[in-house]
């Protein structure tokens, strides 16, 4: 599909749940609306209480598009801060019949949108999404880019190292019929994190089809800090165990990896303190596999990028797998709670 078809493309809504953002904010919003798309656009921004000029940047890109009614930006509020209470006020204030989820920090390639419609078209899906490439703009996070796009940092999960095309549980982000959002009632807002499995799975058990490609392309900026990326992958490691008490037998042996480190590195600090130095073979293991396998990952990146490698796999992993064991059961109790039944498109 491209630019210069004699077909009439379907207008496209992205929404954007947005918070303390004012870092990469505009470049997401610019790569949106630069977009090689020849169909109308709208871009709504759902604001969070942000600390920083995320605000005053979304006003900005407001006012210089006001004249264009082809490529609009506009905003909500979104008082509590949540991603998918973020994404509902989005979705309720966006119009057209193609939806598309951006992140704030999430920088589409530039034919993304074509692309997502045309998949949405020849796979009859309800929702297409494809790669969440890690890209830095530092040593740290050339660091972690590197362990989330490798095997040994994120097993084989196809959004992050890629795969074939085809149909799938879940996909990064997001390209919708809004049609489907809107039978199934948009995100459980009571998800915290892991909405976009959720949703996906009530999308799934009506009947209708996820798309994984990896023509879909969403750079990705990761966190600037260890202590960021340890509370990413703990929130991570906690809604995965809600997800698994929500949905049994959604769980497998990647996201069981994590959990399995930890207990077993304490066991062998323990064992290695008041038994026997042996136990400290464990850890030391554990530490020896993840230098090694941050070698090809760091391939063709600075020393100081290579070296924080390690650091990164470690806090992916410890962080995401103490977050699954520490998840509370009440949690789940309350998301459970609030289950929505999914919604056949005959209803």
């Amino acid at each position: 599909m491209n630019a210069n078809s004699d077909v009439r493309l379907p207008a496209v809504s992205v929404i954007m749940p947005v918070l303390n953002e004012e870092r990469h904010l505009r470049g997401a919003v610019q790569a949106i609306l630069a977009q090689e798309y020849a169909g109308e656009l709208e871009v709504v921004i759902a604001l969070g209480p942000s600390k920083d000029r995320t605000d005053e940047i979304a006003a900005q890109l407001v006012a210089e598009t006001a004249s264009d009614p082809s490529k609009r930006v506009y905003t909500v509020p979104n008082p509590t801060g949540r991603t998918p209470a973020a994404l509902n006020a989005a979705i309720k204030a966006s119009r057209h019949p193609i939806v598309v989820r951006v992140d704030g920090h999430g920088m589409l390639s530039p034919n993304y949108i074509a692309t997502a419609v045309r998949l949405l078209e020849e796979t009859g899906a309800q929702n297409v999404g494809g790669i969440m490439h890690a890209e830095g703009e530092n040593d740290w996070e050339h660091a972690v880019a590197a362990a989330m796009t490798s095997k040994i940092g994120v097993g084989n999960a196809s959004f992050h190292t890629g795969g074939a095309a085809g149909e799938a549980e879940t996909v990064y982000l997001g390209v919708f019929r809004r049609e489907a959002l809107e039978r199934q009632g948009g995100y459980n807002e009571e998800f915290i994190r892991a909405q976009d499995w959720e949703l996906n799975f009530r999308i799934r058990e009506s009947g209708g089809l996820i798309w994984f490609s990896p023509e879909l392309r969403v750079s990705y900026r990761p966190r600037p800090s260890v202590r960021a990326l340890a509370k990413q992958y703990k929130d991570y490691g906690r809604w995965r165990h809600v997800v698994a008490r929500y949905h049994e037998g959604s769980i497998n042996l990647r996201y069981l990896a994590p959990p399995t480190a930890v207990l077993a590195i304490a066991a062998g600090v323990v064992l290695g303190a008041l038994v026997t130095p042996l136990g400290l073979l464990i850890p030391g293991g554990y530490l020896a596999a993840i230098v090694l396998g941050s070698v090809p990952a760091g391939k063709g990146l600075s020393l100081k990028a290579r070296l924080q490698i390690p650091v990164a796999l470690a806090t992916m992993h410890m962080c995401w797998g103490w977050g699954f064991l520490t998840s509370p059961k009440s949690l789940a109790k309350r998301v459970i709670a609030s289950r929505k039944p999914a919604v056949l498109a005959s209803n």
